[in-house]
């Protein structure tokens, strides 16, 4: 393909964005207020822009040509013209050079200079001042694909919510050292679909991954600065592209590569997506793409002074779902992502902010709507992280039937029980048992509740034992980042030490925090790493080093790999008895004409528990009879579901409890299937029989299943 280009047609305005049809591409862009719009051509090496066209032709606000020479791999962005009147909202500059929003492969980094911001930077009106100076040369470029691929007979592993074990994992940190991989592959797409990840991922018994953010995002300005970079990625500015960072090869078939691998070895790909704000930032921030091309129409501005941004996300703005158009474009993001990409489902960072019609969140707005009634989008996994940083905006248990959620309710009451607080007995009950007071109202099940001790926003398991406060100096922020919240324990020392006894209540209280999180309804959700001791050193907001503090460790100690033992163990008991996965919320009750409760809560002398007993601050031990053969479920045959009958002992008091084990059935008796006092997790000690004692052990938790008396 030789530039420049002599052809120009008109074009159509849909599909958005560029797209090859086998013979031309057709480039088509939004821009509701824009005067003129230039389509910029760049040479392969993306340094010099050979030719401008003038996108003449605009229907329905949005502006478009056809070239029926271009080809795949044909660079190019667009420049905007338009009036530059922050006071009204309006921040045209056609000397940026704009990343377009349908972008399918998004080349480069940006090589940042004052000369990426609309505005003057030391002006003393600066975002009222206008920049004149041309900043293609620092600017990725948007590349034109190709998108063939062989699918083969590639589907959708389907999993059912309640059988789910998700893994939440950093595509780059994954295997950035993982001796297995060849070195090329470290870090990449490529290198998760190789055999190692998929044998330990296995092995495990994880069924969906969830990546953190792979759309193109951008390295802050005063990250590049400080030598650090946005390694998390949750600076999203495009939302259609796969980011480059990880990618050895092409990366559109990279990634394809990657999905078709993990459906064929039957695990689901789920994407974490950043669709409520942009690296664009606040009215001081760059002018990248959005604020460029219509930034009244793309942004949710101040009504009383459109100067300023809504920012409900913390990250200076926030996309304006009101704007059709917009909600469009991501609705056309998920479903390329579905459809052309193959995954599986989506976790939506702070996810409130897309709920918001006004100022409130109303759970039923438009975006909720559409995605419900969506033929493609509302038969994958929706998972909200259900706040955002807004008034009103904590929203947990608040979303649609269909959707799954964080459950942070989860993760501060089982850490906080387990760190031996007082008053929690009743809410550990409720977590346990999969949060009905928050989902069942709305006939929701209690795979509505993802489950989590950890995740990436917070400190590792093995920090969660080792440390009382943050430590996160190396950030450069003299340790003000970070939540202060962390319900840590570091069990009698900071960080790193030899003392032997310390060492193994840790290991012990992280046995309790697993088994506690495999053994509760709902869907568990597990940190890469946390299965194999990973640390940050105490850091809990290490979004920005990209570097071995943030990286899994494949070096394993031996007590590395007896906690990984006992991981696949947890998890194998999960999958194998359903009493663990209930699809439906326990009914507290007698069914089918037996005396048995599927579900009974008891107190160490044996008795069950009375109403007034659940509001006790001092009670940090208790008992619970899951009935699996009065589990009341049906698999899609219609065939009745049973399982074993089990008792979990639970105790975070700091001594030994002698608990009265329960009388459910003549001639039967207890076997233990897990202590976690002991260092594997093992206990091999025989059965038990029903109003005997069992020394339940300080910070230990027991499981036992119903044997008929031998």
């Amino acid at each position: 393909m030789n530039l420049p280009l002599t052809a120009v047609w008109p074009g159509a305005p849909f599909p958005r964005g560029a797209t090859w049809d086998g013979e031309g591409v057709n480039f088509a862009l939004f821009s509701e207020n824009a005067d003129r719009v230039e389509l910029c051509l760049f040479e392969p090496s993306g340094k010099r822009e050979v030719q401008r066209i003038e996108l003449r032709e605009r229907t329905d606000l949005i502006w478009h040509c056809y070239l029926p020479e271009a080809r795949p791999g044909l660079l190019y962005g667009y420049r905007v013209h338009g009036p530059y009147d922050p006071a009204r909202g309006h921040r045209f500059n056609p000397n940026k050079l704009l990343i377009e929003p349908y972008a399918k492969d998004i080349v480069g980094q940006v090589r940042w200079s004052d000369a990426h911001f609309g505005y003057r930077i030391g002006h003393r009106n600066e975002d009222l001042s206008f920049d004149r100076r041309d900043n293609a040369a620092g600017m990725p470029k948007c590349r034109v694909i190709d998108p063939a691929f062989t699918w083969g007979e590639d589907k959708s592993p389907r999993i059912p919510w309640s059988d789910m074990v998700v893994y939440e994992l950093h595509v780059g940190g994954f295997t950035k050292q993982h001796p297995g991989i060849p070195q090329p592959l470290r870090g990449t797409y490529a290198g998760l679909a190789t055999a190692p990840v998929i044998d330990h991922l296995k092995r495990l018994g994880i069924t969906s991954v969830e990546l953190m953010p792979v759309h193109a995002f951008m390295d802050d300005r005063h990250l590049v600065e400080r030598g650090l970079s946005n390694y998390w990625g949750y600076n999203s500015i495009g939302f259609f592209a796969p980011d480059h960072r990880f990618s050895n090869t092409n990366v559109v078939s990279e990634f394809k590569t990657m999905v078709k691998t993990f459906h064929s070895n039957g695990i689901e790909v789920i994407l974490d997506v950043v669709y409520n704000h942009t690296a664009e930032g606040n009215q001081l921030g760059p002018t990248l793409g959005f604020r460029g091309i219509d930034n009244a129409a793309y942004y949710r501005l101040m009504g009383n002074d459109p100067r300023f941004y809504m920012d409900y996300t913390g990250c200076g703005n926030t996309l304006n779902l009101q704007q059709p158009r917009v909600l469009q474009m991501i609705m056309d993001s998920l479903r390329y992502w579905v459809l052309e990409m193959h995954v599986d489902g989506f976790r939506f960072d702070l996810a409130s902010a897309l709920a918001r019609e006004l100022h409130e969140v109303n759970r039923l707005g438009a975006f909720f709507d559409i995605l419900l009634q969506d033929p493609v989008l509302s038969q994958v996994k929706l998972i909200a992280e259900p706040w955002d940083l807004g008034e009103g905006g904590y929203q947990v248990g608040n979303f649609p039937a269909g959707w799954g959620e964080w459950n942070d309710h989860y993760r501060d009451t089982m850490r906080a029980f387990w760190k031996g607080d007082e008053g929690l007995i009743g809410d550990f009950a409720r977590r346990l048992s999969g949060s009905s007071d928050y989902y069942d109202h709305s006939g929701r099940k209690p795979y509505a509740s993802v489950n989590f001790i950890t995740a990436h926003d917070g400190f590792t398991l093995h920090d969660l034992v080792s440390y009382n406060g943050k430590h996160n100096d190396a950030n450069g922020e003299e340790n003000r980042d970070g939540t202060d919240n962390n319900h840590s324990w570091n069990c009698g020392a900071e960080g790193v030490t030899e003392d032997a006894e310390i060492n193994a209540l840790r290991a012990r209280q992280k046995r309790n925090l697993l088994a506690t999180l495999f053994l509760s309804q709902g869907v568990p959700m597990l940190v890469a790493g946390d299965e194999m001791g990973r640390t940050q050193g105490g850091n809990n907001n290490a979004y920005c080093q990209d570097n071995e503090t943030s990286w899994v460790n494949w070096e394993l100690s031996p007590a590395d790999m007896e906690f990984l033992a006992f991981v696949q163990r947890l998890i194998g008991l999960r999958r194998e008895h359903p009493v663990f996965r209930r699809r439906n919320f326990f009914h507290g009750r007698a069914i089918r004409g037996s005396d048995i409760k599927d579900i009974h809560w008891f107190k160490p002398d044996g008795s069950e528990m009375s109403d007034h007993e659940w509001a006790h601050d001092f009670a940090r031990c208790l008992g619970v009879y899951l009935g699996g053969e009065m589990m009341d479920e049906r698999d899609q045959r219609g065939r009745a579901i049973s399982d074993d009958n089990f008792l979990l002992l639970f105790n975070s008091h700091h001594e030994a409890i002698p608990f009265n084990l329960p009388v459910l059935c003549e001639g039967c008796e207890w076997q233990s299937l897990l202590d976690t006092h002991h260092a594997a997790g093992l206990k091999t000690d025989g059965r038990y029989q029903g109003n005997e004692n069992y020394l339940l052990e300080g910070r230990s938790l027991t499981l036992m299943i119903q044997r008929e008396k031998q």
